[in-house]
């Protein structure tokens, strides 16, 4: 792993965005709560999801910190329990009363115009193969394109704001969305040390290191609930595009 500072802006991007998630969870949570409930309860709900989103980020950091994750030979991989808690953790928020709120009472295009993260995290991924960081299989040169989820979440919002979109598009769009995440999702793990299918010298080890835990704890977990959010809000017959 090569040295790497945060005064780099592709690796302080992996800062700035999961805590700009964490600003949109928590800003979505005090909306839906503000509508059926009073001010004060709102900002209780919203105050609770951010401290609970924050202290999962410590977690990882700390986990990460430690070099746990570096642990490969281990059965099973303590990275891998982390991508599997991860993947429980989305599924569990999109479950929740919490995910049932988000899902009918934020706007469609909100839930949709959320996952245009995605677009500056591929930009930064590419720029972290430039400095030996990330294997150029990850990146959008690579075999990861994920960034056309980011670049069309920005259309699709807008396009559902304004009006001149509805159901059909945002479901043909979730599970485009949907299908490129599981592709890197796949890709990331197969380059780990455990697996090596892309060979030893593209090895997948950068996201055992803060702050780029935070990629799979974070922001896949965020594209993963967004996703599965925007289904439940499609499967909503009252629901209002």
């Amino acid at each position: 792993m090569p040295p790497y500072s945060l005064a780099e802006p592709a690796v302080f991007a992996f800062v700035a965005i999961p805590l700009l998630l964490v600003a949109a969870l928590t800003c979505g949570t005090a909306i839906a709560w503000h509508r059926v409930h009073s001010h004060a309860t709102a900002v209780r709900a919203a105050t609770a999801v951010a401290a609970g989103a924050l202290a999962w980020m410590g977690a990882t950091h700390l986990v990460a910190a430690s070099g746990v994750l570096h642990q490969w030979e281990r059965t099973p991989p303590p990275f891998l329990l982390l991508v599997a808690a991860t993947a429980a953790l989305a599924i569990a928020l999109a479950i929740s009363t919490l995910g049932r709120r988000l899902a009918t009472l934020v706007p469609l295009w909100a839930l949709v115009g959320v996952q245009a993260f995605r677009l500056p995290l591929e930009l930064a991924m590419h720029r972290l193969v430039g400095l030996g960081i990330m294997p150029e299989q990850m990146s959008y040169t690579g075999r990861n394109l994920d960034i056309i989820s980011g670049a069309t979440a920005i259309v699709v919002a807008a396009l559902v704001a304004f009006g001149a979109g509805g159901r059909r598009l945002v479901a043909l769009w979730n599970v485009l969305g949907s299908v490129l995440l599981i592709n890197i999702v796949v890709v990331a793990v197969l380059s780990t040390p455990r697996f090596r299918f892309f060979g030893d010298d593209h090895l997948n080890v950068f996201v055992t290191y803060p702050p780029f835990v935070w990629l799979p704890a974070v922001m896949v977990l965020a594209a993963l609930a967004g996703h599965l959010l925007v289904f439940r809000a499609l499967r909503t017959p009252a629901r209002a595009v």
